[in-house]
């Protein structure tokens, strides 16, 4: 049986949310487009088993924590009871409703899904194994391959005790007491939906403090609040060795506040991520990743061969679902001949804890390593009606500007729903705002997006709701 031909303007090679956004736009611009999926859905890692399954497992954790501190407000609920099968069939309808809606979009926009691994044979043709085996003959393509889980050899993943962020989401069950090797944003995540499910959750982070990239003043009250959710917090502690018994899984530690050697029921290992380069046929392409697995791209997103485009993880950090859709979006105008490039001002990042954690631009610690002039403006939550009628008042919120032109350099929240308040720190950072064009913007009030403009207003010494700042 003679295999399957496909002949396209433009192959994409990855479904994730860099890949599909790719596909999709470029199928907009008039280009005929195939998109190679391995997965047989669209959606990647982010979809299926990443950003969307945590976060709804997040606002369940969030239930039952909101649930057992309403007797503060004269509300009392009984124990709430576990049916991990309702709750993994609530987190897969989530994903089946969104990846059924990517599927019908690349129907209406006639790109051709081939489920299945693709290589790349030539600058001009890839091969396509699987379900939909076929050659294709493109004129262009956009490899959008994402990365996958870091496995340390030292961790014994064939026990299937110990666990990645994948197998986390599973939520086969409620362990006693678990292990998160790795505090970033992913682990504490975890640590989240865990501890609130009922699970003793322990966290060993290699940095000085979890969520090491942030600053240190925003990730005080996460730490505050955990120290006493979870059984412990380690930070500048690693693990040396695994021991798997009938009994558990024994882990020994190293570094100058280390625990004695202890059991766990269960370890999730969240250290990090690598890119998916390898065994795609870079070497066809005659492209070569840098020693780190990424490959090398310009603004436009192209890499070393003149009709190859590369977007996403694998291009280098940040390894964020929203960065890999823009750079999807600009791989295909540019491929269009459409003018554009990839020359963001910011890029957020937020940790979906409780509380929240977000940033954007410059950071103090950025600042501080670059040698970046800056001054700041901090509005305390302690401060905000809106965050003290919902019973909380731990947040902040920092703006980070330009001594001399007050241009607003970037940002960062803490608290309830700080991810949700970032967007006005991205427009202010991207469109060029200074202090004054947020301060002087009327916010709702109360709300807590109107910390921002009070924060502006502290930078100011403008301020009525506190005590100004002194100056000098």
């Amino acid at each position: 049986m003679s295999e399957k031909i496909v002949e396209v303007d433009t192959i994409v090679l990855g479904g994730g949310p860099g890949g599909y956004t790719a596909a999709f736009r470029a199928a907009d611009l008039g280009q005929s487009v195939a998109l190679v999926e391995k997965r047989g859905i669209l959606g990647g890692v982010c979809l299926n088993e990443g950003c969307i399954p945590s976060k709804s497992l997040l606002h369940l954790a969030q239930i039952i924590k909101e649930a057992g501190e309403a007797d503060k407000f004269g509300i009392k609920f009984g124990k709430p009871e576990l049916d991990l099968e309702g709750i993994r069939g609530h987190k897969d309808k989530v994903v089946s409703t969104l990846t059924k809606g990517l599927g019908a979009l690349a129907k209406q926009r006639k790109v051709q899904v081939l489920n299945g691994t693709g290589t790349f044979t030539s600058d001009s043709t890839l091969k396509v194994e699987g379900e939909d085996s076929a050659e294709v003959k493109f004129k262009q393509a956009i490899i959008a391959t994402g990365s996958s889980v870091l496995k340390l050899p030292m961790f014994p993943f064939d026990d299937p005790r110990v666990m990645d962020s994948s197998d986390a989401l599973e939520l086969e069950e409620v362990p006693g007491s678990m292990l998160i090797v790795g505090g970033g944003i992913i682990g504490m995540e975890m640590a989240t939906v865990y501890s609130a499910l009922g699970t003793e959750v322990s966290v060993v982070e290699l940095m000085d403090q979890i969520i090491p990239p942030a600053d240190e003043d925003l990730v005080k009250p996460l730490a505050r609040m955990y120290t006493k959710k979870l059984k412990a917090i380690y930070t500048s502690v690693k693990v040396t060795k695994v021991e798997p018994s009938e009994r558990g899984l024994l882990v020994s530690f190293e570094g100058d506040k280390a625990p004695e050697p202890t059991l766990y029921d269960r370890i999730l290992v969240s250290v990090g991520r690598v890119p998916n380069t390898r065994n795609i046929g870079l070497e066809n392409l005659g492209i070569e990743a840098d020693e780190r697995g990424f490959i090398p791209v310009d603004p436009k997103r192209k890499t070393s061969a003149e009709n190859i485009y590369a977007i996403g993880d694998i291009t280098g950090q940040p390894m964020l679902a929203h960065k890999a859709v823009h750079e999807g979006r600009v791989a295909a105008e540019v491929i269009s001949g459409e003018p554009a490039e990839f020359s963001p001002l910011c890029i957020p990042s937020v940790a979906y804890t409780d509380p929240e954690i977000a940033w954007t631009g410059l950071t103090e610690k950025e600042a501080k390593a670059k040698n970046i002039a800056y001054e700041k403006g901090v509005f305390p939550w302690a401060a905000s009606g809106r965050s003290l009628s919902n019973g909380r008042n731990e947040g902040t919120t920092k703006v980070l500007y330009d001594p001399e032109s007050k241009r607003i350099l970037g940002a960062g929240l803490t608290g309830t729903n700080a991810g949700e308040l970032l967007a006005e720190a991205n427009l202010a950072v991207e469109m060029g705002a200074d202090l004054e064009d947020v301060s002087l913007t009327i916010h709702a009030h109360p709300t807590l997006s109107e910390t921002f403009a009070l924060a502006a207003e502290m930078a100011e010494g403008t301020i009525t709701d506190l005590m100004p700042p002194k100056k000098g």
